[in-house]
């Protein structure tokens, strides 16, 4: 059975993005971009919600001619080639090897579970987190701390999100500043 894994970005003060929705944050070094680039293997397939695919739409297709940064133009074709899920209530349809779902989130995630093939790899998107948090829906937890204080914003779960215990499976520094922490379901 597939598992979902929640990949997600924050900042020290716990954000995912700054005051005014800002995501020029993340720093990628070598050592995480080829992390990334593993964990893009291990998962058959990407998921997002609504507002963080419109985001990645709007870069990865045309990364290499918006930036020349090293991971971008070795993630684009990637993020191109990967199968991808949009959870939406409002979305239709999408390209770039895209389903979208929508519906019993429940009844969804068990059949995406149950689909043959490698992990789900959820990136970002509070809402979705928190709700498939309290589903019990997520497997694993990835959450990699960056060295920078955003002042506010929004949180990797949104508020309200229901307590829950998890184990710490590893932890670990890249590039001499990012930290990741992984957790697994108790």
């Amino acid at each position: 059975m597939r598992e979902i894994v929640y990949m997600v970005h924050t900042s020290l003060d716990g954000c995912v993005e700054g005051p005014d929705g800002e995501f020029d944050w993340p720093v990628m070094g070598p050592e995480l971009s080829a992390y990334s680039q593993t964990l893009s293997a291990r998962c058959g397939e990407f998921g997002y919600g609504r507002r963080v695919w419109d985001m990645m739409a709007g870069f990865w297709p045309h990364a290499e001619t918006l930036s020349d940064d090293p991971h971008d133009v070795a993630f684009a074709p990637v993020w191109r080639e990967t199968p991808k899920v949009v959870f939406s209530r409002t979305l239709e349809k999408a390209d770039w090897n895209t389903r979208v779902v929508g519906g019993d989130l429940t009844g969804t995630v068990a059949a995406l579970k149950a689909e043959p093939g490698a992990d789900l790899l959820l990136m970002g998107g509070a809402e979705l987190a928190a709700e498939l948090t309290a589903r019990g829906l997520i497997d694993e937890y990835l959450l990699f701390v960056h060295p920078v204080v955003l002042g506010g914003g929004k949180r990797p779960f949104a508020e309200g999100t229901a307590r829950l215990g998890l184990t710490l499976a590893q932890s670990r520094i890249f590039d001499d500043q990012v930290v990741l922490l992984r957790f697994r379901r108790a």
